[in-house]
């Protein structure tokens, strides 16, 4: 006799139409936010060794670089910098004709509807790498909230439209939207870097930006065994005026994310960082996967536990990949 069930989950999957009316999640290039590398003194691009597919750029081909990912639909940038000015504060970094400034400018510049999201942080500016003031063989945690303000609100008056603080400082959120409020941009925004890790997966970032580390982050960074306390982060954040939270890294920490979505109605953001790009694609060159279905699995993950937006160094190939999907269609 044959068995009759009431309940086929599989009638929902029984071709690609049925299983798109469906589909709990989707993807687009308005979900992602794509980082560049600009390093100043140099004239024509390098190639990240550890990050394949992924240069660092010179300032004379940021235009070049922007109108391309302007074209495949990308909206959303997070420039990094490479700098020659290091000290042992970050002073360039608050510099108008400094390099954080001189990238939201000439971005802006090339492409005025793009959307400038510039990391803010000293370990790329300083000589020791960390992320602000070191006092007695730690970062001052006060000193640099200062310095994270003045900081932001150089970026805002080089034209940024949002913010992205990732020092990880105790009180960093509040003291920049106030600076940010006093001075008179209220309108830019504040994506906090609400839980960041102290994780191995920023390798290949530090080989990317040259960021030579004396000591350890941990001091200031999450620790990764710790899930409840990363809630209590963002929670601070949030109070303080953070308009959208982002967990980083990404893939390790989705139970953060998914217990985040849970606790707040504001934004979320994952980042899917330098070390988690790299095991991609460093698999998918040694043909242990196909890249283009492993990443969009990642994509999946992060939105199904709770991100609307992910900050990606596959967002120009994710763009070209949505694009090339929807000429099939």
């Amino acid at each position: 006799m044959q068995n009759t069930l009431m309940k086929r989950p599989r009638r929902l999957r029984t071709n690609a139409l049925i299983r798109q009316l469906v589909r709990e999640n989707t993807l687009s290039v308005g979900d992602l936010i794509q980082p560049v590398f600009i390093e100043e003194n140099i004239t024509s691009p390098k190639e990240i060794a550890a990050l394949p597919g992924i240069h660092r750029i010179p300032e004379s081909a940021i235009r070049q670089e922007i109108d391309a990912l302007y074209a495949q639909g990308i909206r959303y940038v997070m420039p990094f910098g490479i700098s020659h000015n290091k000290d042992q504060c970050g002073s360039d970094t608050w510099n108008p004709d400094g390099l954080l400034c001189r990238m939201i400018r000439q971005i802006k510049d090339a492409q005025p509807e793009m959307i400038v999201i510039p990391d803010i942080c000293f370990c790329e500016y300083t000589t020791h790498g960390h992320c602000g003031v070191v006092s007695e063989q730690d970062v001052h945690n006060d000193l640099t909230v200062d310095n994270l303000v003045k900081q932001c609100i150089a970026a805002a008056q080089a034209g940024a439209d949002m913010l992205a603080p990732s020092a990880m400082m105790d009180g960093q959120i509040g003291a920049i939207r106030r600076g940010l409020d006093e001075a008179g941009f209220t309108q830019v925004g504040i994506l906090a870097h609400a839980i960041k890790f102290a994780s191995a997966f920023y390798g290949p970032f530090r080989s990317a930006v040259e960021c030579t580390l004396h000591g350890t982050r941990e001091t200031y960074q999450a620790d990764p065994c710790n899930g409840r306390q990363a809630l209590i982060e963002a929670r601070l954040d949030e109070e303080e005026g953070a308009d959208i939270l982002m967990v980083k890294p990404g893939t390790p920490y989705l139970d953060v994310l998914r217990n985040l979505r849970e606790h707040t109605d504001l934004p979320l953001a994952a980042y899917q960082v330098s070390g988690e790009y790299a095991m991609l694609k460093h698999a998918a060159q040694a043909g242990l996967l196909d890249e283009k279905q492993a990443v969009l699995e990642t994509m999946m993950g992060f939105k199904r536990a709770g991100a609307i937006m992910i900050v990606t160094y596959f967002a120009h190939q994710i763009a070209q990949w949505l694009t090339e999907s929807a000429s099939i269609d």
